[in-house]
């Protein structure tokens, strides 16, 4: 029993990282917009979220205590706005400028979270984050459960979301900029404004599943967003296969996999004195995993799909 409830805790957690994987793919692997403060976008979902909905409470700004799902909605209005504003600064200049600001603004941020105490309670973190199905809590087994049938129900209604838009008319101007966007241009298309729109949708569901993950957790503090979340979920989105959907999902349950696994060897073969030390193995050995799959399938497990129109492919018929 035991095993299945940790099995459950383990795979909600893949969820959520699955679903900021899916965010970063439209922003990279759909669009090639290179976003290296993801964990900025992830930590402003959950401390917006947390706001919200958390009781009310004289040591910060907030405590409003509306429903959960209040504060998911408020969390993807929040990231895509900063994702817009972000964008609106940087996507007319070259690639390295994006990185460049995306890193900066997710230190800046990650900096008001350690800081301004009045608003998200500082470095001892915010507490009291409404969980779904709290009643169940007793029952590890049910809780964790629920909670996976959650968080796997986010990522299938994205997932096919992504994928319906992935084939629309849109998502191919999207992977047209992303391969020429001169050509793109000349066809018409807005490359400025295209990007923009997909990094506005990139960082809503990043700091959607930033939100899933507080409400799932109960408690969030500012080094949960350190730029080490960046590096995994950059490692997941490589390791699974950049472009397509399901490398995303894949690609975070694997990663995530390696790291909790890589962690408890770590506790097990290291004294308790050395094991914050040994700890930088877990970052060691993801290293090494990214680059055997880069040598043996340098797409990933599942590479990108190529797509054709259905209108050329009748045309073909038809001839």
């Amino acid at each position: 029993m035991e095993l299945i409830a940790y099995a459950a805790f383990f795979l909600t957690v893949a969820m959520t990282y699955a679903i900021i994987c899916l965010g970063l793919n439209v922003q990279w692997g759909q669009t090639g917009l290179f976003n290296v403060g993801v964990a900025g976008f992830v930590g402003i979902g959950a401390y917006v979220s947390g706001a919200l909905t958390t009781p009310e409470t004289i040591d910060r700004v907030g405590g409003f205590d509306l429903p959960i799902l209040v504060g998911w909605a408020a969390a993807m209005a929040t990231g895509a706005l900063l994702s817009l504003a972000v964008g609106l600064l940087t996507l007319r200049m070259r690639a390295d400028y994006l990185a460049i600001t995306t890193f900066g603004i997710a230190v800046a941020l990650q900096l008001v979270f350690q800081n301004a105490e009045s608003l998200t309670g500082g470095a001892f973190g915010m507490a009291f984050i409404p969980r779904p199905f709290a009643a169940m809590q007793s029952e590890a087994i049910m809780f964790n459960l629920a909670n996976l049938g959650v968080t796997c129900a986010v990522v299938l209604v994205l997932y096919l979301l992504l994928e319906h838009l992935a084939r629309s008319p849109w998502g191919r101007a999207l992977r047209a900029v992303r391969e020429d966007e001169v050509a793109a241009q000349a066809l018409g298309k807005n490359p400025v404004f295209l990007r923009l729109q997909a990094f506005a949708l990139g960082g809503a569901i990043m700091a959607l599943a930033g939100a899933v993950q507080a409400h799932f957790i109960g408690f969030i503090a500012p080094n949960n967003y350190l730029p080490m979340m960046t590096f995994q979920v950059w490692a997941m989105l490589i390791v699974g296969g950049s472009g397509n959907n399901r490398g995303a999902i894949l690609g975070a349950v694997l990663v995530w996999a390696i790291w909790a696994l890589s962690g408890a060897l770590i506790s097990e073969l290291f004294p308790a004195d050395q094991q914050a030390r040994a700890a930088s193995l877990q970052i060691v050995i993801i290293g090494v995993m990214l680059c055997i799959i880069l040598l043996w399938r340098p797409q990933g497990i599942l590479p990108e799909t190529r797509s054709v129109s259905r209108h050329l492919g009748r045309r073909n018929k038809d001839q």
